[in-house]
């Protein structure tokens, strides 16, 4: 059984949310979360983590018996639209500032039995 689970329009930049989902995509819950908690990047882990134990409790709405058994099947982060800003420039010009956003979405299935537990 598959849970999703998704959050848009996050102010961080696709790239930065992409360097912390590398390292949690194919890990088991417990083992992300971990990671997660004590990441030295606090406000993009925070944002996963709370995406990850929000896609958990979908799983036990969704009748999971063992939470222990679930992992992180698919974890996307996709570029959300771009805040365009200007700051003044000598000279009468302008500098164009681009806020970027993102939009995430986590999968967690169960893990059957001989499927290995952690990622390398």
């Amino acid at each position: 059984m598959e849970v999703h689970a998704k959050v848009s329009f996050i102010r961080i930049t696709p790239r930065k949310m992409g360097l912390i989902a590398d390292e949690i995509r194919g890990r088991g819950i417990h083992e992300a979360l971990a990671y997660l908690r004590f990441s030295p990047r606090k406000r993009t882990s925070q944002i996963f983590y709370t995406l990850i134990k929000s896609a958990a409790a979908n799983a036990t709405q969704k009748g999971t018996r063992d939470i222990d058994t679930l992992f992180v099947k698919q974890l996307l982060v996709g570029k959300g639209p771009t805040l365009k800003r200007f700051r003044p420039r000598a000279k009468g010009s302008a500098f164009p500032i681009n806020k970027r956003t993102s939009h995430v979405s986590v999968v967690l299935a169960e893990r059957q039995r001989g499927e290995h537990g952690s990622k390398s």
